[in-house]
């Protein structure tokens, strides 16, 4: 079982509301997937602590029913 982008934008929404998404499937496999993300929940924080907001949020989909997510992280 792999997630959809719907379904991963859904886990961002509850934990990051103000987030701004965009999902591709990198491979066409539902579960190879680039991020891009902006939310004002971004402001101040280094890209590191920016991605463990998301990371969080899908929490323990990420490695098992999600395998890979590139990220790109913005506060504006």
């Amino acid at each position: 079982m792999t997630l959809t982008a719907i379904e991963i934008k859904e886990l961002i929404k509850k934990k990051i509301p103000d987030a701004i998404i965009e999902i591709e499937d990198i491979r066409g496999d539902n579960n190879h997937y680039h991020a891009k993300i902006t939310s004002s929940a971004f402001k101040g924080l280094s890209k590191i602590n920016q991605h463990k907001l998301v990371y969080n949020a899908i929490g323990h989909h990420m490695g098992t029913t999600l395998h890979a997510l590139m990220l790109t992280t913005s506060d504006n």
